[in-house]
Order: C-alpha cells, then sequence, then structure tokens
C-alpha cells in the first residue's frame, strides 16, 4: 500500500486511481488526519505500507524523522516547486527523495523500489529454485521464461517473496495488495487469489511454493 499526504482530496483521489491502474494499492490522508492515524496505527497496518509520498501540506506537520519510529518504509517528497532552495529543505527534513511533478505513476514505483533495493541491499529480485520474483511490477520468470499473472496475484507473490519466507496472515496480505481502508472488498477475495496463483505455480513447477496453515497464514518455501 502507498499512502500519500495531501490538504487537498482532488490530489489524493487522483493518485488513488492512477495507483489503482498499477494495481497498487493507495491511501490518501489530509496532514492532521495522517499524524493521528500513524500514532494510533497497529504496527501490522504500518508493516503493509511500501512507501509514503508527502505533497503539499501545512509547513512543519509531517517530521520524517518521526516516521522512522515506527516504519522504515521510504518517505518521498512530491514537490511543485522547482528550485534548489525548496528540494535542499526537503532533504534536509529528512525525506529519502523528492520528485518534481508532474511525473508518470511508473515513475514513482521505480523510485520506491530503488530505495527499497539500496535499504535492503538486495538486487531487486528473489531467487527460490527455478523461480525469480521480481519487485519492480515485472512477471516472474520460471526456468528463465516469463510466467504472465493477473496485477493481484503478482503483488501477492511479491509480498510473500518480500518477506523471505516467513509466515504472513491474510489480513497482512489483503492490507498489503488492497489498502487498510478499503471497505468494498471483503479480505476473503485473498484466498481466492492465492488458490488460482498456487495452481498455475503448480503447473509451471511441478509443487507448490506456498505453504498455508489455517488461522496463521502464508509463506513461500525457501
Amino acid at each position: 500500500m502507498i499512502v500519500i499526504v495531501d490538504e487537498r482530496e482532488l490530489v489524493t483521489n487522483g493518485y488513488n486511481s492512477l495507483f489503482d491502474r498499477e494495481g497498487v494499492a493507495c491511501a490518501g490522508f489530509r496532514s492532521t488526519e495522517f499524524g493521528e492515524w500513524v500514532s494510533s496505527a497497529p504496527d501490522e497496518d504500518l508493516r503493509s505500507v511500501r512507501a509514503f509520498l508527502i505533497g503539499d501540506c501545512n509547513e512543519g506537520s509531517i517530521s520524517p524523522r518521526q516516521l522512522r519510529d515506527r516504519t522504515k518504509a521510504p518517505v518521498i517528497a512530491l514537490s511543485e516547486q522547482n528550485n534548489l532552495e525548496n528540494t535542499l529543505k526537503l532533504f534536509e527534513s529528512g525525506v529519502d527523495d523528492v520528485i518534481r511533478k508532474p511525473v508518470h505513476i511508473r515513475e514513482i514505483l521505480a523510485r520506491i523500489s530503488a530505495i527499497r533495493r539500496r535499504a535492503q541491499e538486495d538486487t531487486g529480485f528473489t531467487q527460490i529454485g527455478a523461480m525469480r520474483i521480481f519487485m519492480d511490477g515485472r512477471d516472474p520468470e520460471i526456468d528463465g521464461e516469463p510466467m504472465p499473472l493477473p496485477r493481484r496475484e503478482r503483488r501477492i507473490l511479491e509480498y510473500l517473496a518480500s518477506n523471505s519466507g516467513r509466515r504472513v496472515t491474510k489480513t497482512q496480505v489483503f492490507n498489503a495488495i488492497y489498502g487498510v481502508f478499503d471497505e468494498e472488498v471483503e479480505e476473503n477475495v485473498v484466498e481466492s487469489h492465492i488458490s488460482k496463483l498456487r495452481k498455475k505455480l503448480r503447473e509451471r513447477l511441478g509443487h507448490d511454493p506456498i505453504d498455508s496453515k489455517r488461522f496463521l497464514g502464508y509463506r513461500l518455501i525457501v
């Protein structure tokens, strides 16, 4: 899930629509609402956040350094001012990157992936036997051949891979793929997505790489 903070509802709604087209959940806040949510949100909800995008907010209302007390997700400033002084000021506040608008949504996702790769010192993909799972939106590969997947199934596979074999609950998967605040979709949709994903992986790999335990959740067998 991507969280964007901006005082303009039109902006947050616009990003929500753009990210949804890429199969990425998004939640929008005004700065006052965001502060209340961060201070009270369960750790499980914050772990589902892939990155924070900070847009037009009241000065001093968002502290990237304080955010890091609760989450390691990248903090990126979206700037409408094309000048060096403003860019330096944003970096001094503690953000991980500054992106000048207008910007294509795929560039934002690419920058988020790059920051996370540097932080985790990984190669941008996870190799599990014959399966290579990318973290930048590309379809996975089996024995070097692409395996096309619907965007939700691809994101679930990426999320399982990003947890390095640790077990994640159905709620965690749902929050990461659909967002914490999506009330229009039932959480049980995760079971349907994973069932279809497991069938496709079994057909290509000859075995099921996803281990599931009732009430405990799912993990990739690494």
